[in-house]
């Protein structure tokens, strides 16, 4: 049985987001009590390397959940990156047992090259998690 309040709908939560490429992640914070998200770094890893480098932002962060941003055509459709996308979110959840929730990421990564921000995996993974803050009932 867990604490009380645990699992409360109420609790604030706090997420890792993740903008998922093939050879770098953007990663951000955040939660539901602010509603906001702020970019941590990307890692720029690939295989293994990765999700080490994961695992100890995950320990850092504590997050409740993560969220990964998948990638769709403009129309809706799959294509090959959302299949790895929504790999990595298995991965993810089967390494860590943490719940992952997928959003629609469609022109974040543009979006965050857009405002001229330094790390634009970063942002766009800010923009994934803040999207996900602002239409999801937490």
């Amino acid at each position: 049985m867990s604490p009380a309040g645990a699992d409360s709908p109420d609790r604030p939560r706090s997420f890792l987001a993740f903008d998922f490429g093939l050879k770098r992640v953007g990663v951000a914070s955040g939660n539901s009590l602010t509603g906001t998200a702020q970019p941590l770094r990307t890692v720029a890893a690939e295989g293994d390397a990765r999700f080490a480098a994961i695992g100890r932002l995950i320990d850092e962060w504590q997050p409740d959940a993560l969220v990964v941003g998948v990638p769709f055509h403009p129309d809706g459709g799959a294509h090959e990156n959302t299949v790895r996308a929504r790999r990595f979110a298995r991965q993810l959840h089967g390494r860590f047992r943490l719940p992952v929730h997928e959003v629609d990421e469609r022109y974040t990564t543009t979006e965050a090259q857009a405002a001229g921000v330094r790390d634009a995996d970063a942002a766009a993974a800010c923009i994934i998690l803040e999207q996900y803050l602002r239409t999801t009932p937490t």
